[in-house]
């Protein structure tokens, strides 16, 4: 017995620990900021392959754009969880953030965010001026252009949010070529032109919450059938972007294509879906495994250059 009220004070510290571990991780959307830094690093790597290059000669530049891209995410996330703290608590998804909560305080919090942003830039500066220029369009897209003005004004707001989004890869390619080539601006695109449709599918699941907190995503506004024509949209304009990238062979195009059928198949049969929010799920996980996939594959076929 006594051993057990010995060891009942490490144990609350080491569950005060993990509970603070898992806050704090939730604050700065550590999800996003993964997988960001894998486009990130698709970017760096497809420069590197495409120019002939050696990879592992360039370590330090891998550490400045990786290090630097999940510092300024890891930041302009917090900003994010700060400015939307009124009203994330109307919405499941996001009412146990630590903003929420009260377990960080807005002051330190803002000082965290501020300090993050401020080293990743220095570490991307470090790596390329183009790359740190790049850093700060992304912090000012998501913070401002996003989070302080559409979000909450226009029901485009999701395709000014993609912009961010869209920013990681054009990072890591000009940590190692400032100056951006086709191959950067094909990686740009496919992720600005496949978020849309990713989040929209996610909005779907949560318009009643959306509308609660007075947010005018798509759904909200146009409805469901207006949404997943839009959605069928931006899920063909993503057929012809794997031509962008033939350096890659025909391997890839091959997949690349398979993939966009896929998502194209999943797309129709929202018209005839009997349960919508079942539709939607499916479309939100194939967009997640259709991301990985490509991103994944980008990387492999760029060995083979």
């Amino acid at each position: 017995m006594s051993n057990g009220r010995a060891l009942s004070p490490a144990v609350h510290s080491d569950a005060e620990a993990q509970s603070l571990l898992k806050d704090f991780l939730a604050l700065i959307k550590i999800g996003i900021v993964n997988s960001n830094m894998i486009t990130t690093f698709t970017g760096l790597f497809l420069a590197i392959q495409l120019s002939n290059e050696r990879f592992f000669q360039n370590l330090d530049v891998l550490f400045f754009a990786l290090g630097g891209t999940g510092l300024i995410i890891a930041g302009s996330a917090a900003l994010n969880n700060l400015i939307d703290r009124d009203i994330d608590p109307i919405m499941s998804r996001t009412k146990s953030r630590p903003t929420v909560t009260g377990r960080f305080k807005a002051p330190p919090v803002l000082a965290l965010a501020l300090t993050f942003i401020v080293v990743g830039e220095f570490l991307l500066f470090s790596a390329s001026f183009a790359a740190g220029l790049w850093g700060l369009a992304g912090v000012f897209s998501y913070v401002v252009l996003y989070s302080m003005w559409s979000k909450r004004k226009h029901v485009g707001n999701t395709v000014v949010g993609s912009i961010s989004g869209a920013i990681p890869p054009l990072i890591g390619w000009a940590a190692f070529e400032p100056s951006l080539g086709a191959g950067a601006w094909a990686l740009f695109l496919i992720m600005f032109i496949w978020q849309p449709p990713h989040f929209y599918a996610l909005a779907m699941r949560r318009t009643d919450e959306y509308r609660a907190a007075n947010i005018p995503m798509l759904p909200v506004v146009k409805g469901f059938a207006r949404t997943k024509k839009s959605m069928l949209i931006w899920v063909l304009l993503l057929f012809p972007l794997p031509f962008l990238l033939t350096e890659l062979g025909a391997g890839f195009l091959i997949l690349a294509t398979l993939l966009n059928i896929g998502w194209l198949y999943f797309a129709l049969r929202g018209f005839k879906a009997k349960d919508d929010l079942k539709w939607a799920t499916t479309m939100f996980v194939y967009s997640l495994n259709y991301m990985t996939i490509l991103f994944v594959s980008i990387i492999i076929f760029s060995l083979f250059i």
